[in-house]
């Protein structure tokens, strides 16, 4: 499918695909901008409790204040897009009761509310596009399969470093190879003991949520990200956490290799991430073909018998639109976890905690995330970090570097991401 010719066929009809986005940070406000510049597809609107931000977001886009109406009022919202106007609201479940919304994208980066959306999505018989890595490793084969049960697409976000993965590993089983290793760059080196106090000058100055950035460089969004390309392939981690080695991309091939070939794996077929390679993504493919072998030392991709793919950018939310054209345009979807849960990225103690200490969410002060398979995490009835937020208080100490146990909190609230886990389990 030609996307930009599909969407060029709508917009020369006069129809678009509808839009509604829930959350209006850097990467919804990206999102907007990119769409505005897009045939055949509108954000036409946009949630956020702080409703500045989306106002400033459309405004941004080259939207005229007159034609951005703020409103709670399904009645109001409704007549305002058939009057060609976008809509703001503080309140999410505005945007997916829209009969002129076809499409939801979720970029709040927040678990629980991710999770919320989602559901709800799927029961107002909408795609939903997540710019939400976080909910999706953590109760994504079910939404999957809520999704596929009412016939709409249930999907990760291209863009993201996971589905730009997905788009080369699908590639290269197209045509025959077979894919050995799937991974990508980290952007910062690892500190374990990042929080939003030692980010927030760096936040600051790239004016990012501390929390976040605190997220990014404790390895937490790492390994979610690459939790869920092991979901969606079915490799798992080589070891808890991953290697992580530093590597250019002409030295993947020797490092990424089994031990006893000069590498440092123990197996192929795992999910990996790699220092100094930021922002690409990349899969090491070899093949059992001899005249393959030699068109691709042709080609110069190397001297084999492993080659890597790599793609050296991910442009985030201004790719999610592609995401979008396919959920409405052909049911497909970019990235789903299609082997279940293979893999689990579980809370790993920051410090040590004491019973009565809450717990505060990725990027916070008390817990990292971590990869390991979905076996060695259910062996040690580890916490998945996406259940972790400030609902949750400590029941027994758990030492630093240790993993957060189930039987090692309480919950104070009943939140629905604890609420599609149990039932995923179930």
């Amino acid at each position: 499918m030609i996307i930009n010719h599909k969407l060029a066929e709508l917009e020369k009809m006069g129809q678009s695909i509808r839009v509604g986005l829930i959350g209006a940070g850097q990467m919804g406000r990206g999102m907007i901008s990119q769409i505005a510049a897009m045939n055949g597809m509108n954000v036409v609107a946009t949630a956020d409790i702080r409703t500045e931000e989306a106002i400033k977001a459309y405004q941004n886009a080259g939207i005229d204040n007159n034609n951005i109406i703020v409103t709670e009022e399904l009645e109001a919202a409704e007549r305002a897009i058939e009057n060609g106007d976008v809509v703001v609201t503080p309140h999410f479940p505005l945007v997916l009761a829209l009969s002129s919304v076809d499409v939801i994208v979720d970029a709040t980066g927040i678990p629980n509310l991710g999770a919320e959306i989602a559901w709800k999505s799927i029961l107002a018989k909408k795609h939903i596009v997540m710019l939400n890595v976080e909910t999706d490793v953590t109760v994504g084969p079910l939404l999957h399969n809520m999704a596929k049960a009412a016939n709409v697409v249930y999907t990760g976000a291209a863009g993201d470093e996971p589905a730009a993965i997905m788009e080369l590993y699908h590639f290269a089983q197209s045509v025959g190879f077979e894919v050995l290793v799937a991974g990508k760059g980290k952007n910062n080196p690892l500190n374990l003991h990042a929080n939003p106090d030692t980010a927030r000058k760096q936040a600051e100055l790239e004016n990012m949520n501390p929390k976040v950035l605190a997220s990014f460089q404790d390895g937490t969004k790492t390994m979610i990200e690459m939790t869920a390309v092991a979901n969606a392939t079915g490799f798992l981690p080589d070891i808890p956490g991953m290697h992580g080695p530093e590597s250019t991309v002409k030295q993947l091939t020797e490092i990424l290799r089994l031990k006893e070939e000069g590498g440092i794996l123990n197996r192929y077929h795992v999910v990996e991430y790699i220092n100094g390679i930021a922002p690409g993504v990349f899969v090491i493919v070899t093949s059992d073909q001899p005249e393959v072998h030699r068109e691709l030392k042709y080609l110069k991709m190397g001297s084999g018998p492993n080659y890597v793919l790599y793609r050296p950018y991910h442009l985030t939310s201004l790719e999610t639109p592609i995401s979008v054209a396919k959920a409405y345009l052909a049911h497909e979807e970019s990235i789903v976890p299609y082997h279940g849960l293979v893999a689990e990225t579980v809370a790993i103690a920051k410090k040590d905690l004491q019973p009565g200490d809450s717990l505060d969410g990725l990027g916070g002060f008390t817990a990292y995330g971590q990869i390991m398979t979905a076996t060695e995490a259910k062996e040690s009835n580890a916490l998945p970090i996406g259940l972790t937020d400030s609902s949750l208080v400590m029941t027994k100490p758990v030492k630093q570097g240790e993993p957060i146990t189930f039987d090692a909190v309480e919950q104070t609230k009943d939140l629905t991401i604890w609420q599609l886990r149990n039932l995923m389990e179930r």
